[in-house]
């Protein structure tokens, strides 16, 4: 059996609503071989020191930057758009990771989203941090179908230099998530690995409990030699307390490694 040097991440969001520092406590008590941090509305995801301070109290090495770039972030670090993807960057670069996840643009961002593609093909040419921007989905309600992301949320569609495929989002989009991957070929640099049922609702759930082909992902990734991280970004929100979170998210570190083993380079 054939163990890839692939390394397994938990995302700081994966223990939402409780701390930043949670996560850290629980990727080291897991066995998880680092961290993406989702900077966010606790202040220590924002502050590059008390991160620095927390990946060497646990031993937990930081490998990617979520840049803030949700809608409950719009106004953290700052307001102006670029700007936080300049300080997600120089954070990447003091913690030592190399990737910074980023969304593509709100359509109401316009000035933003008309300068997306060329910015972000200019700043991932000044730094060896891969910029890797994420597939999203539409919204929906009842029948309605809003784009809320420009260009698009098929980020496929732009020549970005780097990808995350997320399965959560596959699933909401209704979007085949293997063929996305295979879209998105040698750019494929970050994995956010949740299953998904297609709902129409994010979910993020822990992977094998939804009708995403987390493991048929894995085991591609495993045969194709993937030199990226595979984050699990899952909601925890619904679990019936601590105990119950950690049991969750070991059975997501479990699935994983056990899927990313079973095949051969190759093979």
């Amino acid at each position: 059996m054939h163990v890839p040097g692939t390394k397994v991440a938990l995302s700081t969001a994966s223990v939402y609503p409780s701390t930043t520092e949670t996560a850290f406590e629980l990727a080291a008590r897991l066995g998880y071989d680092g961290v993406e941090v989702m900077v966010w509305n606790d202040p220590v995801s924002q502050d590059v020191e008390a991160l620095r301070r927390l990946s060497d109290r646990h031993g937990v090495p930081i490998l990617a930057v979520h840049a803030p770039c949700l809608l409950i972030t719009q106004r953290v670090w700052t307001t102006d758009p670029w700007t936080k993807l300049v300080r997600a960057r120089r954070a990447a670069e003091r913690l030592g990771a190399d990737t910074v996840v980023v969304h593509p643009p709100f359509r109401w961002q316009r000035q933003y989203a008309k300068e997306f593609v060329a910015g972000i093909g200019r700043m991932a040419g000044e730094t060896d941090v891969r910029f890797a921007v994420e597939n999203m989905y539409p919204w929906r309600y009842r029948d309605r179908e809003v784009l809320a992301y420009a260009p698009g949320w098929d980020v496929t569609d732009e020549a970005y230099r780097h990808f995350t495929v997320d399965l959560s989002h596959a699933a909401t989009s209704r979007t085949d998530a293997l063929e996305l991957a295979g879209r998105m070929g040698d750019r494929l640099a970050h994995v956010h690995l949740a299953d998904g049922s297609g709902s129409g609702k994010d979910e993020h759930l822990i992977p094998g409990r939804g009708k995403q082909p987390c493991a048929q992902l894995l085991e591609r990734l495993a045969r194709t030699g993937f030199d990226g991280h595979v984050v699990l970004e899952v909601n925890t929100r619904k679990s019936g307390g601590a105990a119950e979170r950690e049991a969750d998210l070991a059975e997501a570190l479990a699935f994983t490694r056990l899927h990313l083993a079973t095949a051969r380079p190759g093979g």
